[in-house]
Parts: structure tokens; C-alpha cells; sequence
């Protein structure tokens, strides 16, 4: 992935740039991914916080996840999720994947909180899997 990169929300509404590279890329298969991504797992693209800026306003909504208090953030008109920041690591946001502008560039690293998978996902034996969230 390029070392800036950019992303919308299915409307347009909400748009965002991050000015640097990701952290991490990964597959997250704790129940409240499950139960926001309307999926069995939720990809994201991890940054620095500080190198992320948004434009337009997108809604948030606290919730007590497996590591803590999360804010997700989605577009208030077309629903689209975008972001999550967890509590215990906000110098952190993870960028939801379909939010991206170039799906290609996309390339998932690790799977986290595989325990919490179900049973007849097919994870990627050559990633890394952590039962929990890596440290």
C-alpha cells in the first residue's frame, strides 16, 4: 500500500486521508466485528490516529468490546462503517477495508481473535493467528 492512501463511504459523504503508512492489515474475528461488519469478520487497516483526516461528520456509537471500550464510527447517511478506536489504544484507528478508494491495495497480515471465529471460516494458514489481540 502506498504510504498515503484514501477512502469514502459508500455515499460520499464522509471522506478521509491518511498521510502515512499502515501499521497492520488484518482479518478481526471477535463477536463485535462479527455483529458490526454484518460479517464473520471485520478487515481494517491499522494507522496512527494522528495521521488520519476526515472530512464531513460521521457518527459514533460506544460499545464494550473483547479489549475494552471501542467507538465505531459510520456514515450517518448511508450507514457505511468506517472506523474503530478502542479505548486501551487510541493513538490507534483501524479503517474499515471496503471504505478504501483502491480495494487492491489491500493485503491483510494477520488474523486476530481467532478464537472467536466460526467454526467454517477458512483462515489463511500462511498469516499469523492470535487467539486474542496481539500485545
Amino acid at each position: 500500500m502506498n504510504s498515503e492512501f484514501s477512502g469514502k463511504c459508500a455515499c460520499g459523504s464522509v471522506r478521509y486521508r491518511c498521510k502515512s503508512e499502515p501499521i497492520a492489515m488484518l482479518n478481526c474475528h471477535c463477536a463485535d466485528c462479527q455483529r458490526s461488519s454484518g460479517a464473520p469478520f471485520a478487515s481494517g487497516v491499522v494507522v496512527m490516529s494522528s495521521d488520519l483526516e476526515v472530512q464531513g461528520s460521521p457518527k459514533t456509537y460506544d460499545v464494550r468490546a473483547s479489549s475494552g471500550m471501542t467507538t465505531r464510527s459510520f456514515c450517518g447517511d448511508c450507514g457505511s462503517p468506517l472506523f474503530t478506536r478502542s479505548e486501551a489504544n487510541s493513538q490507534f484507528t483501524s479503517i474499515r477495508f471496503p471504505s478504501l478508494d483502491d480495494l487492491s491495495t489491500f493485503a491483510p497480515m494477520l488474523d486476530i481473535w481467532t478464537s472467536r471465529a466460526q467454526p467454517w471460516v477458512c483462515l489463511d494458514e500462511k498469516l499469523p493467528h492470535f487467539p486474542n489481540s496481539p500485545k
